[in-house]
């Protein structure tokens, strides 16, 4: 039986590495658990290993808010402090910390 451990953890600020968006994480996935549809629609030479953790992110660009579904793989850590902009963050997690991450319950302990 195989365990697996997330590098991310839910509140936190990253950003992938290989397009322009960065998000917060409010969800995780042990391991894929997306459908098959979604992840044929991936080009088979850029398609991430099924079995490690995929995040959910309220994710933003340059010019729009959406929810993104990212492997572990293709995420760095985001250091910049910059609070994320994506309308739902304040909603799920209130404001950012000073440590330049989110609370999961929405309230700065």
């Amino acid at each position: 039986m195989m365990t697996t451990s997330a590098k991310f953890a839910v509140g936190q600020v990253v950003r992938h590495k290989h397009h322009p968006f960065r998000g917060v994480i409010f969800d995780v996935d042990a391991t894929f658990s997306n459908t098959d549809e979604w992840w044929e629609s991936i080009p088979e030479e850029n398609r991430p290993r099924k079995d490690q953790p995929f995040y959910h992110l309220l994710a933003e660009n340059e010019t729009s808010y959406y929810v993104a579904y990212v492997s572990e793989q293709n995420l760095e850590s985001d250091d910049s402090g910059e609070p994320v902009d994506h309308p739902e963050v304040s909603e799920m997690f209130g404001p950012m910390r000073e440590s330049g991450r989110y609370d999961v319950d929405g309230h700065l302990h």
